[in-house]
C-alpha cells in the first residue's frame, strides 16, 4: 500500500523529527512526515504518520499513512492506510481504507466511493470543531 503514497512522499515539503513537538494546526497544499508529536489539526495534500509519531488531532488529507498513534479523527479523499504498528482512536472516513494485522483501531468507519461525500463530510466536521 505504500507504494500508492509514492508520489505524495516525492513531494515530501515537511518533515516533524522524533524530537519535534508542535501545538497547532498544519495546513500545507504539499505532504507532510510526522515522526514527533503534533497537538492540533493536520490538512495537507498527504500525511504519514511514522511509527514514532503521535497525533492529538483531526487529520484531513488525500492520502493519509498511519504507522504511529493518532487520537483524532481521519479524512482521506482517496486512501487511508493504518499499519500493523497503528494506532488510531477516532472516526474514519475514507474512499479506500487499508488495516494491517496487528494495527489498533477504535472508531467508527464510513467508506465511500464519491469523493464529493467525503469533503462535504470535512467540511460539516470543521464547522462542528468551530462552534
Amino acid at each position: 500500500m505504500f507504494g500508492k503514497m509514492k508520489e505524495a512522499d516525492a513531494r515530501m515539503e515537511t518533515v516533524l523529527g522524533m524530537e519535534t513537538h508542535f501545538q497547532g494546526t498544519i495546513r500545507s497544499k504539499g505532504s507532510i512526515r510526522v515522526d514527533g508529536r503534533v497537538e492540533g489539526g493536520i490538512s495537507a495534500e498527504g500525511v504519514v504518520i511514522g511509527e514514532s509519531g503521535q497525533v492529538q488531532g483531526d487529520i484531513t488529507a488525500k492520502n493519509i499513512v498511519i504507522g504511529g498513534k493518532v487520537t483524532g479523527n481521519l479524512i482521506a479523499s482517496a486512501v487511508l492506510e493504518l499499519q500493523a504498528h497503528s494506532q488510531v482512536f477516532g472516526d474514519l472516513r475514507t474512499a479506500q481504507l487499508s488495516i494491517a494485522e496487528g494495527a489498533i483501531f477504535e472508531g467508527n468507519c464510513v467508506m465511500t466511493t464519491e469523493k464529493a461525500k467525503v469533503i462535504a463530510m470535512d467540511e460539516v466536521m470543521a464547522k462542528n470543531s468551530r462552534g
